[in-house]
């Protein structure tokens, strides 16, 4: 029989096998991660509708997925060490709460000040609901068989939010219009709240309520924010314009303070000790580029298959589809694999796979159709999209302590999430730079060929960065994980 951990007040210790309601609560974590990527998909959808309705400028328009990304990233580590210190449950209610508003405040909204501020309400919600949910997840299950289980199943929420966002946007806003995008935010943010009250344990360590390092936080926040303000803003002004130059400068003062803060700090947000684990560093780094291939991938092939291929906002959602299912199936499956391959093995299949997809992908052709040019490789980033998250997520947060895992689903997620952003940056300035070359740099030019041309070039760089990753898996060793305090764990 399992021995069981109790504390004090009689529940059942975090990651034991007597946590209550424990699938329940994973149901509840995984729903909230797949409306989270849902949302990301769906407003990208809707977009044009919202400027021609309120009509925002293209500039303003594209701030309204910016501020989102923006709070985001800058937010993400603040959000997993705030669970750590608070309680990972409220932090993850607040969350949610903060969600509903914000998306209360983009339905009513009546001009693009009101629709980006919600949008950079919607942002900080996401970043504390995210990194306290995996922060839950780890606190649930232990390490093991069970974790990678549950953390497949995360994993296929989110591939599947990101699919079925595209096709959900279009249906919404065809049907009623781009205001039932956020509406639906505030209806399914609030069912979730009342969930997660329910059935999510409230977990805390005994310890973690100590002195907060409120400067640390925000020269790190402030750090991440501006980094990311940095990138998102290469699309509009440009690398070298004054605006993005500054902020990134600013960026690395902001993070250069944090070091100095973390390493003078009784009680530091981050302990930079945590850095000197090898295996988390590399997991941290593998994150970020995986998300760096997929992230702007899933975004060229929805242009790929509407603005060549001449599909409906619809049907471009629909052709991502069966990756979405394949995803699923493939998480599901990822705790046998891992036990069957090891960790490492499988890790590396995966970026295998996905430089295989990467690769098939740059041979797109501009006269080409779905079935030949896109289920193929998307199919093979099925496979290797869940091998890759659920791996480098286990790798990244197998040392962390019980007092360390909101720390640990902070910096994973950071990682991802500025991955994203830089790979969208690098990548979609890879394809405008092919696509000028083909063009002369004569906008009358530009056809689908020439448009092609430049998805080719980026999707070739992927396929390179992700045989780096691949190269980097391969030399990535087990460490012995950390074995964890007991947690305090109440249910209702």
């Amino acid at each position: 029989m399992t021995d069981r951990k109790v504390s004090p007040g009689g529940a059942p210790a975090a990651g034991a096998v007597g946590v209550p309601h424990r699938w329940r609560a994973l149901a509840v974590l995984a729903c909230t991660q797949f409306l989270l990527i849902l949302d990301t998909a769906i407003i990208n959808v809707a977009v044009p509708s919202i400027g021609a309705d309120l009509d925002i400028s293209p500039t303003g328009l594209s701030w309204v997925a910016n501020a989102y990304l923006i709070t985001f990233g800058g937010l993400l580590l603040l959000g997993g060490r705030s669970a750590d210190h608070v309680g990972r449950r409220r932090v993850f209610v607040i969350g949610l709460v903060v969600l509903v508003v914000g998306s209360a405040v983009g339905a009513a909204a009546d001009s693009a000040g009101w629709l980006i501020a919600g949008r950079a309400m919607q942002g900080l919600a996401a970043a504390l609901a995210a990194a306290a949910a995996l922060a839950l997840v780890l606190g649930i299950f232990p390490e093991g068989p069970e974790r990678h289980r549950a953390l497949g199943i995360f994993a296929a929420m989110a591939g599947a939010g990101g699919a079925v966002g595209t096709v959900l946007g279009g249906l919404l806003t065809d049907s009623l219009g781009w205001r039932s995008t956020f509406l639906m935010n505030v209806l399914v943010g609030a069912v979730l709240v009342v969930l997660a009250l329910r059935l999510v344990p409230d977990m805390h360590e005994p310890g973690d309520r100590r002195a907060f390092d409120a400067i640390g936080a925000g020269t790190v926040t402030a750090g991440l924010g501006l980094l990311a303000y940095a990138l998102v803003s290469t699309g509009n002004l440009g690398w070298l314009a004054g605006r993005t130059v500054g902020a990134a400068v600013l960026a690395v003062l902001c993070l250069l303070a944090f070091v100095v803060v973390e390493r003078r700090s009784s009680h530091p947000l981050v302990p930079l000790g945590v850095f000197r684990r090898r295996r988390l560093r590399t997991a941290n780094v593998l994150g970020g580029l995986a998300q760096l291939i997929l992230f702007p991938t899933f975004f060229f092939v929805s242009i790929y298959l509407q603005d060549v291929l001449g599909y409906s906002p619809l049907g471009g959602g629909l052709g991502l589809l069966p990756m979405s299912l394949v995803v699923i199936g493939v998480a599901g499956m990822c705790e046998r694999l891992i036990a069957r391959l090891g960790l490492e093995v499988a890790m590396t299949a995966g970026f295998v796979l996905v430089a295989l997809g990467m690769l098939w992908l740059s041979r797109l052709s501009h006269d080409g159709d779905f079935v030949s040019d896109v289920l193929g490789p998307t199919v093979l980033l099925g496979i290797g999209l869940p091998l890759v998250t659920v791996t480098t997520n286990v790798a990244a947060t197998a040392e962390a302590t019980v007092a360390e895992v909101g720390l640990a689903s902070g910096l994973i997620n950071t990682s991802q999430q500025i991955g994203a952003v830089v790979g969208l940056a690098v990548m979609a300035g890879v394809a405008a730079a092919r696509t000028s070359q083909v063009t002369g740099d004569d906008p009358a030019r530009l056809d689908p060929a020439a448009t092609t041309a430049g998805f080719q070039a980026a999707f070739l760089v992927g396929a390179v960065v992700a045989l780096v990753a691949a190269v980097v898996a391969v030399r990535l060793r087990r460490a012995r994980p950390v074995t964890p305090g007991p947690a305090t764990v109440s249910g209702r």
